[in-house]
């Protein structure tokens, strides 16, 4: 029989050697750099013909664009799994994959620790809104327009996605005496939330002084928290988002922001990213972070080896170890 192929879609900055220890298990591809109308000529070039797994790296976007109709067409019929580092898989057309019988993973446990202390960082930084006095001590104007902050202790913390990450989020927010609430579609088991109120989706958004979004982006979470949102909210709330930044409508938050119902935001994450709404960047009330939740020497490594882990299960047994949600739910013919 034939060797299984797999093929890594930009590169692996941590785990090398790993995967090319997987030789011993596949015929292995690179497509290190490129554009996305080469990676299809190539594809449609029957030069990936026997694929069957397939890596996508991180900064895989960047070089072939999202995974839709139109690229997993192109793919060779023999393509079977698509190992994705990264919590979010947006760019991935899931429903497209599942109709092609292609099985889908991410790397959601391997984030959560990196990504909660990122949530934390922002979460206190904008506590004591530390915005103004960061950038005027580095020119020289010691204080600048110094401000009260606010403690953290007994403050009500909204977590809009109870999952590996919120949950991460909880223990460390438990830790600086907040009580914690919590929203998903469906409430955890109580061995699960560890003393968490679950509430409903317009109580979180009433009664929660700081707002936590650990909640995957698709097409029913985009911009769920815009105009109609921010005012159930209490006056005064601040806004956390660690995850992806089309949850927001920003435009809605920069009002918001300007009239006083969000008193600070911390921002890992925006809408249009590397772009940033101008009224984000001209506020003094705000953290802003460029998408490093996940940029820690280990958490990149642990990431890097579990979308290995994927792929060798994949290719040894037909399974998947971390398939995301979506078709576990679906318990698709994959």
């Amino acid at each position: 029989m034939a060797q299984k192929a797999a093929l890594l879609i930009g590169n692996i900055t941590h785990a090398r050697k790993e995967w090319l220890d997987c030789s011993g298990i596949a015929k292995l591809y690179e497509y290190g750099d490129g554009s996305r109308e080469d990676f299809l000529s190539k594809c449609r070039n029957g030069e990936f013909k026997d694929l069957f797994a397939l890596y996508r790296s991180n900064e895989s976007n960047k070089i072939t664009g999202n995974f839709n109709e139109e690229l997993l067409d192109a793919l060779p019929l023999t393509l079977k799994y698509i190992c994705h580092n990264g919590a979010g898989y947006d760019n991935i057309d899931v429903p497209a994959c599942t109709k092609r019988g292609i099985a889908v993973s991410s790397t959601p446990v391997a984030v959560n620790d990196a990504t909660a202390d990122i949530a934390l960082f922002l979460m206190l930084g904008a506590l004591r809104r530390v915005t103004p006095c960061f950038q005027a001590v580095k020119l020289g104007n010691w204080r600048g327009d110094f401000k009260l902050g606010h403690d953290p202790k007994n403050k009500v913390l909204g977590i809009l996605g109870m999952g590996g990450i919120g949950s991460a989020v909880a223990t460390r927010a438990k830790a600086f005496g907040m009580k914690i609430q919590y929203h998903n579609r469906r409430q955890l088991p109580p061995n699960e939330e560890d003393g968490a109120k679950y509430v409903s989706f317009e109580e979180l958004l009433k009664t929660s002084d700081v707002l936590s979004l650990n909640l995957s982006l698709n097409a029913s979470t985009k911009h769920i928290i815009s105009k109609p949102q921010f005012d159930m909210m209490k006056d005064g709330v601040i806004v956390i988002n660690t995850a992806r930044g089309p949850l927001i409508d920003e435009a809605a938050l920069v009002d918001a922001l300007k009239s006083g119902k969000v008193w600070t935001a911390g921002l890992d994450v925006f809408e249009e990213e590397p772009k940033i709404h101008p009224g984000l960047l001209e506020s003094e009330n705000v953290v802003l972070l460029p998408h490093i939740g996940t940029a820690t020497f280990e958490t990149q490594r642990d990431m890097e080896l579990l979308v290995l882990d994927n792929l060798k299960e994949a290719i040894t047994s037909g399974k998947l170890i971390t398939q995301v949600p979506e078709q576990k739910k679906k318990k698709a013919n994959i």
